[in-house]
């Protein structure tokens, strides 16, 4: 599936968008926290590339540690607002309840990472 990220940099009047493919489950009301988590850093990666677009690498790993994130309702289910000190993005709209979404995002924030390495948001 995709869905698309609206990105508001700090200090930039532009609103960046960007199409993002999802690369776990079609079906978002059969999600499972790894396609919650999943969605999180495709975000966060398209912010990383609204601020770097020169870069040609992508960090290898994520944390998600100064994260600020909302769930909002909308007609076709559910979007997803976050925030760090750099930037700020709405994904979505993803179709599951959004009870559902804000909980699979709890649970992904709160797992351990899999990795030590890579960008902390």
């Amino acid at each position: 599936m995709t869905y698309d990220v609206e990105i508001m940099l700090r200090a930039n009047e532009k609103v960046f968008t960007e199409t993002v493919h999802h690369i776990g489950g079609d079906d978002p009301a059969a999600w499972t926290v790894d396609d919650a988590s999943t969605v999180l850093q495709s975000t966060l990666l398209a912010i990383d590339r609204a601020l770097n677009p020169g870069r040609s690498d992508e960090p290898s790993a994520l944390t998600f540690r100064g994260i600020n994130w909302i769930v909002s309702p909308h007609a076709e289910g559910a979007l997803i607002a976050l925030e760090i000190h750099s930037a700020s993005a709405v994904a979505g709209p993803f179709a599951l309840p959004q009870a559902k979404l804000e909980q699979l995002l709890n649970e992904a924030v709160k797992a351990p990472p899999a990795n030590s390495g890579g960008v902390v948001h």
